[in-house]
């Protein structure tokens, strides 16, 4: 789904989260190429290429810039946390630990770093995944990335992604040695998230629209 049509439907699911109309909703989903720009992003982390198939876009998540593309798992919860705990700093920390979950089933050990958000592989650190939401009256949008297989150059030759000089950046089919596609990865990432954010999924037809949300006592999965 390309960048904004996702965020246009973030912001429409928002505002129904917020008035009650319908349950808190995760959107997983990949991306076209698309180099974002959160809050504190610096022109200077900025070097793409000339002619570079990739869009552009400003938001109002947090952290810096980030790149999205095929082959990357992007999960949107949108959820009231007036009913998670009020508080935003776990809420991120929720997301860490959904992440380090997901790619358990894979052998892979995600860490966290102190100082840093996201997910890591450690000696050295690889980043695996980023983090970054934007939360309004206690509703949040944005989310997180998971990188399973795509090509992380754009990450290090396109930006200074999150900011972070000399940072190395991962997959998880390169760490584990094998083909590993999006949608073997997407289960996890649900079942991971449920457990976490202590979600009852129920999954939503692919054209789900009015009348065809979940019943209140569950939450949503559109994918």
């Amino acid at each position: 789904m390309p960048y904004l049509e996702a965020w246009d439907l973030q912001r429409s699911l928002a505002g129904a989260v917020s008035q009650g109309a319908v349950p808190d909703t995760v959107i997983l989903l990949e991306h076209p190429p698309v180099v974002t720009l959160g809050r504190r992003t610096d022109e200077q982390e900025l070097h793409i290429p000339d002619g570079a198939d990739v869009e552009l876009v400003e938001t109002d998540r947090g952290g810096k810039s980030t790149f999205h593309g095929p082959g990357q798992l992007v999960a949107y919860p949108i959820l009231d946390l007036k009913r998670h705990g009020r508080d935003v700093k776990q809420y991120v920390r929720n997301l860490e630990e959904a992440l380090i979950r997901t790619i358990a089933p894979f052998g892979l050990a995600g860490e966290r770093i102190d100082g840093l958000t996201g997910v890591w592989l450690t000696r050295p650190p690889r980043k695996i995944a980023s983090i970054g939401v934007h939360v309004s009256r206690w509703v949040t949008t944005h989310g997180y990335a998971l990188n399973v297989d795509l090509d992380p150059a754009p990450f290090t030759d396109w930006i200074t992604a999150c900011g972070l000089e000399d940072a190395m950046f991962t997959t998880v089919a390169r760490e584990a040695g094998r083909e590993v596609s999006v949608d073997e990865v997407r289960p996890h990432a649900a079942a991971a998230l449920a457990e976490v954010l202590e979600l009852e999924l129920e999954e939503l037809p692919a054209d789900a629209g009015a009348g065809l949300w979940p019943q209140p006592t569950h939450a949503g999965l559109s994918a």
